[in-house]
């Protein structure tokens, strides 16, 4: 069966670009991030690929962005009868060929990327240290109303009567009780 696998890492992008115009027996699509093999859709893929399959990926970044993730999963599948093809870098890994500058590439390129989105990461985290030191950052607004939570406390009402009425979690109600007694 010819596979393809998908991945974007939010719900708002677009998957249309990848595979574009390739005849696939099934496609998986993952909408999250990269950063490890916990994918649901990757998950359900490799439960469901047999010895002689394909798996067609647009590029090594949509199969994963760490190089140890990568090579497992490269290995994996080749060990298992599968054949890999990275569409952008024109490289196909097959169950009975090891070729040893493919590997390399396949290395290096998976360390670009995971240095590419360490990169990423980090300009995210400048960006928000400044803008909290402007004043402009407040983080994830709450979503709960805190002083009723507070009140309810106060009447005595149970954390989990609490929690069941108001929709939250009773780990929440702890956190807002917690935050009254300091």
């Amino acid at each position: 069966m010819e596979i393809g696998y998908i991945r974007v890492s939010t719900v708002e992008q677009n998957t249309a670009r990848q595979l574009d115009g390739l005849t696939l027996d099934k496609v998986y699509t993952d909408k999250c991030s990269g950063k490890d093999t916990d994918r649901p859709e990757l998950k359900v893929m490799l439960e469901h690929l047999r010895e002689g399959d394909t798996v067609h990926v647009h590029d090594i970044s949509r199969m994963a962005r760490n190089v140890g993730n990568l090579l497992d999963l490269v290995e994996s599948l080749r060990n298992r009868g599968v054949t890999l093809k990275f569409h952008k870098e024109n490289m196909t890994f097959t169950p009975d060929k090891n070729d040893p500058m493919q590997e390399l590439m396949l290395t290096m390129l998976g360390g670009i990327y995971q240095f590419e989105r360490s990169m990423i990461l980090e300009r995210q985290r400048e960006g928000i240290a400044i803008a909290k030191a402007e004043g402009k950052y407040k983080g994830r607004p709450k979503s709960i109303d805190r002083e009723r939570v507070k009140q309810m406390l106060d009447d005595g009402i149970s954390i989990r009567k609490i929690a069941t009425q108001l929709s939250i979690s009773p780990s929440t109600v702890q956190a807002v009780k917690k935050e009254t007694a300091s």
